[in-house]
Parts: structure tokens; sequence; C-alpha cells
């Protein structure tokens, strides 16, 4: 069962974040002070938590109750570690398949990318704990459910990630417009992780230049770019194409 997404009030947030919530996402207010919301921000810093600063009017959107400037997203889930999960994963796939999200801030596009990752057999998805689209009722309802089935992983960076996958020959491919290659070049009968970047800019430059094998998709038509959830659709078939 989804519990309740949100959390509201200065106090009320700083007790979440203590007694160890799953908060997805923190939005505060510009330009508040006081000692209340200088505690909440000290919290927030301390345990490393996504926050925003945002106009009033946004959170006025977010919540017609009395907000105090601060509202918080709970995550309906509960997020896994990277190394843990590795473990478990390589227990019983030898050729597991992770998915990595470089800040991707539509919160349908990242539903509908979890939708086709369970579908296609991918054994997580990482994200970073900051910049990206949280996990919310939009996310829960694109995915169709498969947010509750697939393992979602969040890392302070996404080079984190890399580093992590690199260390354990996992054979890393990003999705880019800048490469010859096309993602019927790639091998995918190994153990793999495909990066896809943000809807706006792509895959952050310095995260590219970690990563040794690029893809592309070939693209017919006079538009330059696909919707990125397509994009990764396009990506994660290829591989499931090769591994049947």
């Amino acid at each position: 069962m989804e519990k309740s997404t949100q959390i509201f009030g200065l106090r009320a947030i700083i007790e979440a974040i203590n007694a160890n919530e799953a908060i997805d996402k923190i939005f505060l207010q510009k330009g508040l002070s006081g000692d209340i919301y200088k505690e909440l921000e000290d919290t927030i810093k301390s345990k490393r938590l996504n926050a925003s600063y945002v106009p009033v009017e946004k959170l006025n959107k977010l919540t017609d109750k009395n907000h105090q400037g601060a509202v918080a997203q709970i995550a309906p889930i509960e997020f896994h570690d990277l190394d843990n999960l590795y473990e478990n994963v390589i227990q019983t796939e030898s050729k597991p398949l992770f998915l990595i999200l470089d800040q991707l801030s539509d919160v349908r596009n990242f539903g509908a990318i979890i939708r086709t990752a369970e579908c296609t057999g991918v054994s997580g998805i990482i994200i970073q704990k900051k910049g990206g689209a949280p996990v919310n009722g939009d996310t829960i309802k694109t995915s169709a459910g498969a947010v509750f089935k697939i393992p979602i992983c969040k890392v302070d960076h996404i080079k984190d990630a890399l580093f992590f996958f690199q260390a354990n020959e996992v054979n890393v491919i990003a999705a880019t417009e800048k490469t010859e290659k096309l993602v019927y070049d790639m091998d995918f009968n190994l153990p793999c992780a495909i990066i896809m970047g943000s809807e706006g800019k792509g895959i952050n430059p310095s995260v590219l230049k970690m990563v040794e094998h690029k893809a592309k998709l070939p693209l017919k038509g006079k538009i330059e770019s696909l919707n990125v959830s397509v994009a990764c659709g396009a990506f994660l078939y290829e591989a499931l194409r090769q591994r049947l």
C-alpha cells in the first residue's frame, strides 16, 4: 500500500529526518530565516538529503496546509544500497543488467523508464540523491506499479556508481549522440550498466568522460533526439534481444 508521501512544517520535517523516514526530496521557501529554519537546514546537510529552494507559490501548490516554508516528500519505497544489491544480484545472475539515470527531471519519464526496465529484466536502477525526479504518486502511476518490483539505489554522485561498476568489471555503456557507434554495435552479453542522461542536458560531460563505451540510436527524421524514456526502451530491448 502506498503510504502518505508528504510532510509539511519545519519541526515535523526535522523529526521525520531524525526518525530516519525515507525522505526523497525537501522543498524550502527562498529567503526564510529563524532558528528552527536554520536547524532544519543543518539537519538536511548533516544527513546529505536533497533540498531545493523555491518560491512560496511552489509550496502553496504542493499543499494547502500551513507549511511554514517547508514541504518534504516521502518516498513510498525503500531505496537499496548499491553494494548490497550488487552482491545479491551476482549470486543469481551471471550477466546482470543495470540502468543508471543521470538526473532525469520528469517524474513521468522516470515512471515510464522504471516500467520498461522491469519488463526487460533490469537488475536495478541507480539514481543520484540530488537533482533528479522524486519517486512520488505520478512516478508510481506511470510505472504501473513496477516501482515496487525493481530495486532502486541512490548514490551521492553518478560517478560513485561508475567507479563501483568499473571496479567490478561491469561494462558501462553511455547513451549519447556524441559518438559514431550505434547501439547495435555494442555487446550486451556481458554484465552491463547503461547510462541515460537528463531530458534537456543529456549525460553530464564529466560523467561521459569516464565512460569507455558510447552508443547512439539511428535517427532518420528531422528531429534530432528522442524522448529519453523511448530511447531508454530502445537500448534496453536491444540488450534483451541479444540476450534471448
